[in-house]
């Protein structure tokens, strides 16, 4: 018997993929979370970004785009961060689409370890612009949200450091391939 894949079975396995990685996002932000005693508005370091990474790298921009936008807008929306909410979709869902766009371009399917640094790196100024942004909407001010900017940048590193060496393993592995 010939086994056949229809649309909808993978539509469905698509939007099983997406939620779980949402999933993950969300419980990497809420299991592990350091606020920064660097200010008031310093920043929150957290496992939510690496995860971001990861998803964006081994799945793609709109698994990504998707995973960050939820899963991080999700903690913002069940933590104290609730005013965040919007900003956080928006920052991250940008984030994760730039990370998937770039080591997935011209077909690498994040399998170059050197174009997901890249993306990776090249996805921060645009997190940052965004949180700079809501902060002074926020804040009312075009320099308080500077305090922000080195939490953020840290969190990020943090995000590099894990989400790089399990891409790497994962990337290994023939259902990730």
């Amino acid at each position: 018997m010939q086994k056949t894949t229809t649309y909808s079975n993978v539509r469905t396995f698509d939007l099983i993929v997406t939620s779980m990685l949402i999933a993950l996002v969300f419980v990497a932000t809420i299991l592990l979370n350091i606020k920064l005693p660097i200010t008031a508005n310093g920043g929150l370091v957290h496992l939510g970004t690496g995860m971001l990474f990861i998803a964006s790298i081994v799945f793609g921009p709109k698994k990504g785009a998707l995973a960050g936008a939820i899963g991080m807008g999700l903690f913002d929306l069940v933590s104290a961060y609730t005013l965040w909410a919007p900003f956080t979709i928006v920052a991250r869902g940008l984030q994760g689409y730039i990370v998937g766009k770039i080591a997935w371009s011209n077909g690498r399917k994040g399998n170059s370890l050197v174009f997901n640094l890249i993306a990776t790196i090249a996805s921060i100024p645009f997190m940052l612009a965004v949180y700079y942004i809501c902060e002074r909407v926020i804040y009312g001010s075009w320099v308080l949200p500077l305090a922000s900017i080195p939490g953020n940048i840290v969190q990020n590193v943090v995000g590099i450091c894990v989400a790089l060496p399990v891409c790497i393993v994962l990337k290994k592995i023939p259902m990730f391939k």
